[in-house]
């Protein structure tokens, strides 16, 4: 699900020198700045959520000593809610705005931090920090990879985002199946597609800006729809690589 508005034209990656360019830097700064903070906020409600009782009942079944069991209706639906509400943007956009391109990026982002509790309630604490710390590591090694390359990436990303799609196609027909070997070979092709991701629409958001040849409305909804992006491959990235390398409560 992180592919919403990937269809922004693209240029050569050479055709422009980035690095002395301080409007793509600043634009690119207002791209992270929102993924960082969305990613702040998540991690807010998924402790939120996790830990008031109250809150934590209507979501989820816990067993007495604090672990998951399962998912109560309300948390079903909290669950797929952030995928309803991309499949409505994506028709319902079509004209977007700054303005509610952000009101569409931050009810995603909230959204999702509500399910991310998941993970706090499924993991042991100390997994899932060093889990998000070598996400974020390596997103920052991935993203300055694609800000930096002169190889067009465009047929790479064209190639993961067809992988994507049938990564989410296998994790659903796994749903019935419960097959451990399928459950790895997903785990694992999705750690590759969503670093992949990560440099592929960095350097699509370069390119984005030169594109948009400095139309501030344009690039206003640009930071926003970019910044989905890259926070929705942060995500998956993280889920996939905990799957590997979380501890279970």
């Amino acid at each position: 699900m992180s592919d919403f508005n990937r269809g922004y034209t693209s240029i050569p990656a050479g055709r422009a020198d980035m690095a002395v360019d301080a409007g793509l830097r600043a634009f690119m700064l207002g791209v992270y700045n929102k993924v960082a903070l969305g990613l702040l906020l998540s991690a807010v409600l998924a402790w939120a959520t996790t830990s008031f009782a109250p809150v934590r009942d209507l979501l989820y079944v816990t067993t007495p000593d604090g672990r998951l069991a399962g998912f109560t209706a309300l948390g079903t639906a909290a669950r797929f809610a952030p995928l309803v509400v991309m499949l409505v943007g994506m028709f319902g956009m079509r004209n977007a705005t700054a303005r509610n391109a952000g009101i569409f990026y931050w009810t995603i982002v909230a959204l999702i931090g509500i399910g991310l509790g998941v993970w706090v309630l499924a993991y042991t604490g100390a997994s899932v920090a060093s889990t998000f710390l070598i996400t974020a590591a390596a997103f920052g090694a991935l993203s300055l990879a694609g800000y930096t390359t002169k190889k067009d990436l465009t047929g790479f990303g064209s190639f993961l985002i067809v992988g994507m799609f049938g990564i989410m196609i296998a994790l659903v027909v796994n749903m019935f199946l419960h097959s451990s070997a399928v459950s790895f070979i997903v785990n694992a092709l999705g750690v590759f597609i969503f670093a992949g991701l990560i440099a592929y629409d960095t350097q699509r958001l370069k390119m984005t800006y030169y594109q948009l040849g400095g139309d501030k409305a344009a690039m206003g909804v640009a930071t926003n729809f970019g910044a989905l992006n890259l926070y929705l491959n942060f995500i998956n990235l993280f889920q996939f690589l905990m799957s590997f390398l979380g501890s279970r409560r």
